[in-house]
């Protein structure tokens, strides 16, 4: 254990080249892989490219597209000089604390991912292990951070926190006092590296690029998914289609020669909030659902087999949440910790059973949100999940054979419950 411990901390270097061409027929693509020159401690300069891969015994190597134009089937990909996180150089590492690994970069750059669709107002996007965990809008920045980080406070304790603006000095008090892996933003304002440093061991990246990144809605990447037999499939990277409300689709179909049309058209609000999940949705694993509200997450289902499950699951967290930051804010300790604390006879039964009645008689704050799904629902179950805790709204891509049942669904409920499709499927493997 003590080993493995080590392991974690230690630089694992890897035998990956210098330089990596990728070519496709007659076009080439050229990479550089990158490392930087970093101060030690005790003065002395040393080079290194990432901490290690997936894993504590995996090498792993950053590469940085340099040269080559791609176009393929009239799509032209994205070109050299555009680099987000193989763009960072020694310099954007304000605070390396331990040395950025694969997970560190995939997280961040995911949550780019995610946040290239939330650009027009300040937001926050809180990952780990490549998934959101909390995402939201705000009135400022430090706003949109603490709205994310409270939607979710158990899972972003060792996560990657993704600003669209200035890391300020409220922001920067806000994310000292939680334990983080990384926290990277366009700009880290004077004063707050001096609050920053109290986490020792925090990686602080500035990837300036970010004010710009809305430019990179139009840009498409290669996605390649390597095989364990060595081989390949690539394809092109998604895009989210839906960026208003006239990309909104009606919710109607017609089935055994009967139309079926959802009867209530959303409210600007539940338009807005359409809008905020189906970009966080982009940035989540399929198969998914996930619950928003007031332009922030409320409960995330990832990665589940069967979408009625995932609508579960999402839910279970969304109640497990709510109860964590409700006593969180009464108590000021976690739920897990008051649990243990009555067990050991340090407080009383009491305290649970007023957080547990308040988390079930607000629903975690489920009413009033909005269902989006990353797919269709093949029956109307997985829906009728999110309807029973009060959802007032749902997406999805629409295209079931039994859409109908969906919209029954909706018309059925009291009160009713607006939908609308999106015609496009969000899939994330």
């Amino acid at each position: 254990m003590a080993d493995l411990k080590k392991m974690y901390s230690t630089i694992l270097g890897d035998h990956f080249p210098m330089e990596m061409t990728i070519t496709f027929g007659d076009q080439k693509l050229v990479y550089q892989k990158k490392t930087w020159k970093l101060t030690q401690d005790d003065g002395s300069v040393e080079e290194r490219g990432i901490r290690y891969g997936e894993n504590p015994d995996q090498e792993a190597a950053l590469y940085e597209l340099t040269n080559g134009n791609l176009t393929l089937g009239g799509c032209q990909f994205i070109g050299p000089g555009h680099g987000l996180v193989s763009g960072i150089n020694a310099g954007d590492m304000l605070q390396v604390g331990k040395h950025p690994g694969k997970i560190n970069l995939t997280d961040i750059d995911n949550g780019l991912n995610i946040i290239k669709y939330l650009m027009d107002r300040p937001a926050a996007v809180i990952l780990k292990h490549n998934n959101p965990c909390g995402a939201a809008y705000g009135a400022s920045i430090a706003d949109a951070y603490n709205r994310a980080n409270r939607a979710d406070r158990i899972a972003a304790f060792g996560g990657a926190v993704i600003f669209n603006r200035p890391c300020d000095q409220a922001s920067a008090e806000l994310l000292s006092q939680n334990y983080l892996e990384v926290v990277c933003a366009p700009e880290f304002e004077t004063g707050t590296l001096e609050i920053l440093s109290k986490r020792k061991n925090l990686r602080v990246i500035k990837i300036s690029r970010i004010d710009r990144l809305a430019e990179f809605e139009k840009f498409r990447f290669v996605d390649f998914k390597s095989l364990i037999d060595g081989g390949l499939i690539v394809q092109q990277s998604a895009m989210n289609s839906i960026r208003s409300a006239a990309d909104l689709k009606p919710a109607a179909t017609t089935f055994q020669g009967k139309e079926y049309k959802v009867e209530r058209e959303p409210t600007q609000r539940e338009i807005d909030d359409m809008l905020f999940g189906w970009a966080v949705e982009h940035g989540v694993t399929s198969n998914s659902v996930i619950y928003v509200k007031d332009g922030c997450t409320v409960g995330i289902g990832t990665g589940e087999q069967d979408r009625v499950g995932v609508a579960d699951i999402a839910v279970y967290k969304a109640y497990t949440k709510y109860a964590d930051i409700v006593c969180f804010d009464t108590f000021g300790l976690p739920y897990a910790d008051l649990v243990l604390q009555i067990e050991q006879g340090k407080r009383k039964a009491a305290d649970r059973e007023a957080i547990d009645a308040k988390t079930k008689a607000d629903k975690a704050g489920l009413p009033g949100s909005v269902m989006i799904s990353d797919a269709f629902f093949p029956y109307r179950d997985g829906a009728d999940v999110g309807i029973r805790q009060g959802v007032s709204a749902i997406l999805q891509a629409g295209g079931s054979m039994r859409d109908f049942e969906t919209i029954e669904a909706c018309n059925e409920a009291n009160p009713k419950v607006a939908m609308k499709y999106t015609g496009q499927r969000s899939f994330k493997h």
